[in-house]
């Protein structure tokens, strides 16, 4: 299902422990790490997808986790050019996702990536909050940053302050246009160059 503009809806998921770390997986066959996150079907609300997706990626079931916030509608990310299929009936030039922050009350050992005949991920681990603003795939890292930044206040309430520090996000409020900078402050160098 692709939107008239060429996005298509999908949800992303990130699952936080109770010390504010984040389930950060490994891509099978790939080097890529990142959030679960999938496409919504046609007669799914963006509740249920989570869910669902919740289980193809993690084993997780509802009663595992405790949802704790979401982004106010829609976060959109543009995919690269050369990953853009062109020759498809409708063009999907990217992806519109509602992240969900949700908090594991189920023990990990519940986590099985291996459910589905083609699982998303081989390998997982707890990370920093803000860890992934910076390690994922660079086209992804701008609604990374605006995902983890709307659901840092929710992470703070469950996980503490001292776990979920704002000083990361100041950094790249300028560059994401989620607020003024922080004096002093600059936000973390490009890679592709530009400033």
């Amino acid at each position: 299902m692709i939107d008239p503009d060429g996005y298509r809806p999908n949800v992303g998921i990130v699952l936080m422990g109770p010390d504010g770390r984040v389930f950060w997986a490994r891509r099978v066959r790939r080097d890529g790490w990142q959030f679960p996150q999938g496409g919504m079907n046609t007669d799914e609300t963006p509740v249920e997808a989570m869910y669902r997706e919740l289980r193809e990626e993690t084993g997780l079931l509802p009663e595992h986790v405790e949802v704790l916030g979401a982004t106010p509608g829609w976060l959109r990310y543009r995919l690269p050019h050369r990953a853009v299929r062109h020759n498809e009936r409708h063009v999907c030039i990217g992806q519109k996702q509602v992240w969900f922050l949700l908090r594991l009350v189920g023990d990990e050992s519940h986590v099985r990536l291996d459910l589905t005949e083609t699982p998303e991920f081989d390998h997982w681990r707890w990370v920093d909050f803000w860890y992934p603003m910076e390690h994922v795939v660079i086209f992804k890292r701008g609604v990374y940053a605006r995902a983890l930044g709307h659901l840092a206040p929710f992470a703070r309430v469950a996980a503490g302050a001292q776990a979920i520090p704002q000083m990361l996000l100041d950094a790249w409020l300028p560059e994401l246009g989620l607020g003024r900078s922080v004096p002093g402050r600059r936000p973390p160098a490009r890679r592709d160059g530009r400033n």
